[in-house]
């Protein structure tokens, strides 16, 4: 399963705009296939907060845990948070 998170924005900013994307989109993880990843685009993304990005991800890394992947990861908003949210998270992304 992709996920483009193009389609919520470009500019994800704010713990509530990230859990609203992420409520919109749950209910399609009831057709996630037993063996298919979820794999995380972030593509055309601009700016990226540590707050939208933990509403969205840190729900999908409790819940599926190594099926999430990351991918286009290289800019540096994108980057940054990442590296935010692994740390005070305690988690660890894996990435394309």
């Amino acid at each position: 399963m992709n996920i483009f998170l193009e389609k919520f924005g470009t500019t994800l900013i704010s713990r509530q705009s990230g859990r609203e994307a992420f409520s919109a989109f749950k209910p399609l993880l009831n057709n996630l296939g037993a063996t298919e990843d979820i794999t995380i685009d972030f593509k055309g993304v601009i700016t990226f907060s540590p707050s939208w990005g933990d509403e969205f991800l840190r729900p999908l890394i409790e819940g599926y845990k190594n099926k999430v992947v990351l991918k286009n990861t290289e800019n540096l908003s994108v980057k940054a948070t990442l590296e935010i949210l692994e740390k005070i998270g305690d988690m660890k992304f894996n990435t394309l």
